[in-house]
């Protein structure tokens, strides 16, 4: 059961992307964007995802953010419903006008950490670029499966950027060939002790998102099981964590000499790849059609979904880009069906807004074009959609 559901209210933008000024109040559960590349559509959704910690979907620097001829400032409010009643975020540019970096306000205010709007909203999502996680390098998949893991352990990315943090000071020190052995050792401790801190979220994550997926196979998508690429994971399957970090310490030492002549550490938190198996049939996403990947993260994201909603007592909102890009029509019907059936606010884009047409009684829907959305009437509530809309706060 449910304790709640996280639904947004409201959207505003500012100069942000292709949106000189927009507000708009999701009146459906289901919101369908649709319109040709570069009309906005991902934009709007990239605007949600900012509005939870990290750097969005895109993962763009703040400096690409702002709307080409505009003030070069950006910002992007939402009021979102949550457990403690209705709440207000915001992000955009700093005071100071500096165009790297950002700000959050939570209610006005400025939170004491992004923990603080971790704790009251979490959204998924799906993007093109995921097509491709099982094509390209480790460190894609790895950023994939540390999201997961962020949406229910906020402190998670805090580890990893103070584990980051410490391998990069290592390599610099290391290639200056500085031999200052008290400085890489406190740097050595500090990796293994936020490796293991990271490698044990990740693993902990995986274990339940695993037995997620096996109970809640969700229409035509199939269930599909993580695994880790980690040896700190798999020792941390049968050691205490602080013998994992002794054997991670002593490894690190060993392997300075080898880790200066290659510019790079050998060990610790940033070498863990994900791999991905489809539960019934052992086939590993690597080795599957592109239409069997997409279906098999589809049901990653729907799992992972309902793993928030059990742990947190709400369901995040999901954030779907393109994401019947090499589904089938079975699997885009199972689709449209599975998230009428999730208590969870969805946004979904696509090109071609007949594909959607089975979400008409189910969706409202509009066209991104020009910086503004329209409202398409074929699909649900035309007269509440029509006032949801306004080309300024």
């Amino acid at each position: 059961m449910f304790r709640s559901v996280l639904r947004l209210d409201r959207l505003i933008l500012t100069d942000f992307r292709n949106y000189p000024a927009l507000t708009w109040r999701p009146a459906s559960r289901i919101t369908v964007l649709h319109g040709p590349n570069g009309s906005g559509k991902t934009n709007l959704l990239e605007a949600l995802s900012l509005l939870m910690p990290g750097r969005g979907l895109r993962g763009a620097r703040t400096a690409e953010l702002p709307r080409q001829g505009g003030s070069g400032a950006w910002a992007v409010a939402g009021r979102f419903r949550t457990a403690g009643g209705e709440t207000d975020i915001g992000t955009g540019s700093p005071p100071d006008g500096r165009t790297e970096g950002r700000v959050f306000r939570l209610d006005g205010a400025a939170p004491r950490s992004q923990a603080e709007i971790a704790r009251l909203v979490a959204a998924v999502w799906l993007t093109p670029q995921m097509d491709r996680l099982f094509m390209e390098g480790l460190s894609g998949r790895r950023r994939f499966l540390d999201r997961l893991v962020w949406a229910l352990e906020p402190g998670h990315a805090r580890e990893m950027a103070a584990h980051d943090t410490a391998v990069g000071s290592r390599n610099r020190l290391l290639a200056d060939r500085r031999q200052d052995r008290a400085w890489l050792a406190g740097l050595e401790d500090a990796i293994a002790r936020h490796a293991v801190a990271a490698s044990a979220a990740r693993l902990a994550l995986v274990t339940r998102l695993n037995a997620e997926s096996r109970a809640a196979v969700i229409g035509c998508f199939p269930a599909a099981r993580i695994g880790l690429a980690c040896p700190i994971a798999e020792m941390l399957e049968t050691e205490p964590a602080l013998a994992v970090e002794d054997w991670l310490r002593a490894g690190l030492e060993a392997n300075r000499t080898r880790d200066a002549a290659a510019a790079s550490t050998a060990l610790g938190a940033h070498r863990t790849d994900m791999k991905l198996t489809d539960m019934e049939t052992g086939t590993p996403a690597a080795l599957a059609s592109t239409g069997q990947q997409k279906a098999l993260l589809i049901g990653v994201i729907l799992a992972h979904a309902g793993l928030i909603a059990a742990a947190r007592g709400f369901a995040p909102l999901l954030l779907l880009d393109e994401p019947a890009v090499h589904l089938d029509l079975q699997r885009r019907v199972a689709l449209w069906d599975a998230l009428d059936s999730l208590p969870a606010q969805s946004f979904v884009t696509g090109t071609d807004s007949d594909i959607f047409l089975p979400l008409a009684e189910r969706a409202e829907a509009f066209e991104t074009a020009g910086g503004q959305l329209h409202p398409d009437e074929r699909f649900l509530r035309p007269e509440t959609i029509v006032a949801s809309v306004s080309g300024a706060p």
